[in-house]
């Protein structure tokens, strides 16, 4: 299996949604997407989700996440607290940008009553073919978990 066209996805209830049609775009890209919950719009713990992909995504299991929450906010959070996480909530496409080619941003957080569905698959597909530029910014990146 191809490590680098899989992916981890998680929200809460506020985000349930759009996380389900993200997931369609993912597959309909040919990424191999692994669920980790939540199954529902039912009221829970955002945190509880941010765990499991940011913790996935720390340990290797997965190369690149996707979290989504209402604003986003809550679930960024969660993500940067976990080691070799570059969690970036973005909301526009030149933020994405960055956060790949200058950040290595190995978890996009989108807030779900922030973007649109549209705007959320361009930014999507704007992160996944972003590649990081290195050099300096590794140094960079570097310093941050020194």
């Amino acid at each position: 299996m191809d490590t680098g066209k899989t992916i981890i996805i998680g929200s809460d209830h506020a985000a349930f949604g759009l996380k389900e049609k993200i997931k369609d775009l993912l597959f309909n890209l040919g990424y191999r997407v692994e669920d980790a919950g939540t199954d529902s719009d039912a009221s829970v713990n955002y945190a509880d989700y941010g765990k499991k992909v940011a913790g996935a995504v720390s340990k290797g299991e997965f190369p690149k996440g996707i979290l989504l929450c209402g604003t986003g906010l809550g679930m960024s959070m969660v993500a940067n607290r976990f080691s070799g996480v570059r969690a970036a909530l973005c909301s526009d496409v030149f933020s994405v940008q960055m956060s790949r080619q200058h950040n290595d941003s190995n978890v996009l957080v989108l807030g779900g009553r922030v973007v649109g569905d549209i705007l959320a698959f361009e930014l999507v597909k704007a992160w996944l073919k972003t590649e990081f530029e290195g050099g300096r910014h590794l140094d960079r990146i570097q310093s941050i978990d020194a």
